[in-house]
């Protein structure tokens, strides 16, 4: 065991695939002798060289284009763009061709990329570099979309991601990249993508959420000690696919569901595990469902963050309306 923060973690998974399988390469925007901008590439150009781990333009189109050419020519190409906002030039190829590729060749052939890059907000960066964006890809068919909340499942759903034969969205929360440390074990390990795990079981009200937000719910569970109400806390970890059977017994068991999510919230996936939990599980429910999620705006800049956040208080505050309902 290694005793490892998220960013560390990631590291470890991408070290280990690679030394174990000479296909994968690691590529992006300062991703080879800087290690990234965050440095979760660090080492690793010098460990296994320039034509393994190498630095692009700052052009995505052509970072998410070029991954296309490597997967159909053999190669397991695992591409970083620098921040979230930035991965729109590159989202026609990622739509149009990385994402059809199954579909086009009628099931023979897919194309086994890792797309990753941080999501979110929490450094007060610029809007670009704090968006939300996992709608916009989980809303795609032939893309796999996780988003860990743990180092341990960090390095398990990477190497999953990895090992996959078709195209995976990886997001990595940048406001825990070093925020906490766990224990993960040394040798290569699995987490399925598109299972959810239980964090907390309960009662009472059914609580989902993923990356960055799991924690601000776990401190929103604290503010309500006090208030007899117990929680189930569910951690998605996989936008697309999504694990519906864990989410559909958790909410016949507590008949009451909320979901938290940093993204703002028209059209967000807090609305679709709402219509999902409606169209199965409905005739369990002792509650309307609810969701607590960002303001329908642009990521505001530095203090205006602490605003559009989702706080532990609205979530704690969401938690027990639904559940005193």
């Amino acid at each position: 065991m290694a005793v490892l923060t998220l960013l560390e973690a990631i590291n470890q998974a991408l070290d280990q695939k690679m030394a174990e399988d000479s296909r994968v390469v690691v590529f992006g925007e300062d991703a080879g002798f800087e290690g990234g901008v965050f440095r979760v590439t660090a080492g690793l150009q010098k460990k296994y060289g320039e034509d393994r781990v190498f630095d692009t333009p700052i052009a995505e189109a052509a970072i998410t284009g070029s991954a296309i050419g490597m997967a159909i020519n053999g190669l397991i190409p695992v591409a970083e763009i620098q921040f979230d906002g930035f991965v729109f030039p590159g989202y026609t190829e990622i739509v149009t061709h990385m994402a059809r590729y199954r579909n086009r060749s009628r099931g023979r052939h897919g194309l086994p990329i890792v797309v990753r890059f941080p999501v979110g907000g929490g450094i007060r960066a610029l809007e670009h570099h704090s968006e939300s964006i996992e709608t916009l890809l989980g809303h795609i068919p032939g893309l796999k979309v996780v988003i860990p909340s743990t180092p341990y499942d960090a390095k398990g759903l990477l190497v999953s991601a990895i090992e996959d034969p078709d195209p995976v969205i990886f997001m990595e929360p940048k406001r825990i990249y070093r925020s906490g440390k766990q224990e993960v074990p040394n040798e290569l390990y699995r987490i399925p993508i598109g299972k959810a795990k239980v964090v907390k079981e309960g009662t009472d009200v059914t609580v989902v959420a993923w990356g960055a937000i799991v924690r601000e719910v776990e401190k929103a569970m604290k503010l309500l000690e006090n208030d007899n109400i117990n929680v189930e806390l569910i951690d998605l970890r996989s936008i697309s696919p999504i694990d519906e059977e864990t989410i559909i017994n958790s909410v016949k068991k507590t008949g009451r569901f909320v979901v938290v999510q940093e993204a703002v919230k028209t059209y967000g996936p807090g609305a679709e595990l709402i219509s999902l939990v409606n169209e199965k599980a409905f005739l369990h429910l002792e509650a309307a469902p609810a969701r607590v999620t960002g303001f329908d705006i642009t990521v505001p800049l530095a203090k205006g963050e602490n605003y559009h956040f989702v706080q532990p208080e609205r979530i704690a505050a969401e938690i027990k309306k639904v559940a005193k309902f």
